[in-house]
């Protein structure tokens, strides 16, 4: 049986002609009091999972923030980044259909 090393370069969805590595943030080494942003991008029933979604952390003792951007078909507004950088240590943004 083989093991996979594991990933060192994670895929970027955008449309770059050049690949840039990114480092990795570290990782949270646990939920308990640290504030958390979901990020809705405003796809059909993505709220759905965000509800399952804070209900599992809540119940880790993380705090949640729930953001929803204005349309799926468009980035984020700066705006919205912004508050979510300036009031969150995470954010998970999901999507569904």
């Amino acid at each position: 049986m083989t093991t996979t090393p594991p990933v060192t370069l994670l895929q970027d969805p955008t449309s770059e002609r050049t690949v840039h590595v990114r480092p990795r943030a570290p990782r949270m080494t646990g939920l308990s009091g640290r504030r958390i942003a979901l990020l809705d991008i405003s796809k059909p029933r993505g709220d759905v999972f965000h509800d399952r979604l804070e209900e599992l952390l809540t119940e880790r003792g993380a705090v949640v923030s729930r953001y929803r951007k204005p349309t799926f078909t468009k980035p984020a507004p700066a705006r919205l980044l912004e508050e979510i950088v300036s009031s969150n240590e995470a954010v998970i943004e999901a999507l569904a259909d």
